[in-house]
């Protein structure tokens, strides 16, 4: 039995984005036959806050789930997160998952997932302690997003000093992987000129059993009677909130209701935004078993992503949208991939010009078109399904995780 070890911040029970990734990875892992140890923080996404029934355990904490030891390490969560509070954070969870590295007596396989990138840095040392495979997946390339966002304003001085440095140490743990994996071509090929390590395409997956229109009714938090636009996902620096508020406020005079559902570090500044837009509604994150109901319930699903963001970021939230058989109106740059798959599919519709205007028309015509809408939306669910299933994804994983195990 071979003994794996992933070393990621995010974890079960987070049900949404990487920590709900990783966990159905172990799972498949696990029914393979693998002997799996997980070391990570403690549940914090997308709240920017540890849950409260883990707030008074101890700071090391080993427990189960399903077949599978996890060490935990209760790290330090900004509630503002800043340039400065998420470099705390990443010392300080490296500084504890360190402590829960020197725990694992026997591996054969790291897999270190980034975000967090110093989690490269803790699977080279465990690799080098038991003999093991390293297999680094990127899920976010964070400085790169860091650097494109705005989290990191002033680009000069300083912080292009710290820049600089950390790409350098980024790329000198990169080339220390056996095997180094992605979530999208764009950034394939960008971890290819950081890296000169074998790398592997490694998309996010969706289990469209669990988000399927056929099951399941209306979801309370969008009304039947209206056209209902939906943002579903973290609520963070990396979508155009500036936008959003345009777009929400150009549909005031429209029978339509847009619904923003989700947590992160832009929350209270969106919520405080939108209290005066009377189309507008804010509720939090839906537990999984209840997000096939919510995303199968609108008309429209919307991201409207920053445009300097490029390709250090595939939205994992994507896959549902598209998995509900709903079209999606989504802003960002011309060269995203994101771009690719929607144009591909012919699952929706991708402005990357920033122009509020066409975004307005599209939503006119899906709502005098419900035939539109139905068409698009199965054209993306069925895009899905034949490009991105779990069965697909993670048989492709693992038959290459075992080839390279056996060589």
């Amino acid at each position: 039995m071979n003994k794996v070890t992933l070393i990621s911040g995010y974890y079960y029970p987070e049900d949404t984005a990487i920590g709900l990734y990783n966990t159905q990875m172990v799972e498949w892992l696990e029914i393979k036959g693998y002997k799996v140890t997980v070391i990570t923080g403690f549940p914090s996404y997308p709240q920017w806050r540890i849950r409260d029934e883990y707030r008074d355990k101890k700071t090391f904490l080993l427990e189960g789930h399903n077949k599978t030891k996890i060490y935990r390490y209760k790290q330090y969560v900004p509630s503002t997160p800043t340039f400065l509070t998420r470099i705390l954070l990443l010392l300080d969870f490296t500084f504890g998952s360190f402590v829960n590295v020197l725990k694992i007596k026997e591996c054969d396989v790291v897999i270190s997932i980034v975000p967090h990138t110093s989690t490269l840095l803790l699977g080279w040392i465990l690799k080098n302690r038991s003999k093991a495979i390293l297999w680094n997946h990127i899920q976010d390339f964070e400085f790169d997003a860091a650097n494109e966002t705005g989290i990191s304003t002033n680009k000069r001085g300083i912080k292009k000093v710290v820049f600089n440095a950390l790409f350098k140490v980024e790329t000198w743990l990169l080339n220390k992987g056996d095997i180094n994996s992605t979530i999208s071509y764009k950034m394939l090929d960008k971890l290819k000129s950081k890296s000169k390590s074998k790398t592997f395409y490694f998309p996010n997956w969706i289990n469209y059993k669990n988000i399927d229109p056929s099951i399941g009714g209306k979801h309370d938090y969008l009304p039947e009677a209206s056209f209902n636009i939906l943002y579903s996902g973290n609520i963070g620096d990396k979508q155009d909130w500036e936008f959003f508020l345009q777009f929400a406020e150009k549909l005031t005079s429209y029978n339509v209701n847009i619904i923003v559902v989700g947590d992160g570090s832009k929350r209270e500044w969106l919520i405080g935004k939108v209290n005066s837009l009377k189309n507008v509604k804010y509720y939090p994150p839906v537990p999984y078993s209840e997000l096939s109901s919510l995303l199968c319930s609108a008309d429209l699903h919307v991201l409207f992503q920053k445009n300097d963001v490029v390709d250090s970021v595939m939205p994992s939230k994507l896959l549902g949208m598209m998995a509900s058989a709903k079209p999606s109106l989504i802003t960002g740059n011309m060269d995203s991939e994101v771009k690719v798959v929607i144009n591909e599919s012919k699952g929706g519709f991708y402005i990357s010009d920033a122009d509020v205007e066409k975004c307005i028309s599209i939503v006119k015509e899906l709502i005098n078109s419900p035939e539109k809408v139905s068409t698009t939306g199965l054209n993306a669910r069925a895009y899905v399904v034949n490009k991105f299933s779990s069965e697909k994804v993670l048989a492709s994983f693992e038959n290459k995780l075992s080839e390279t195990i056996n060589k």
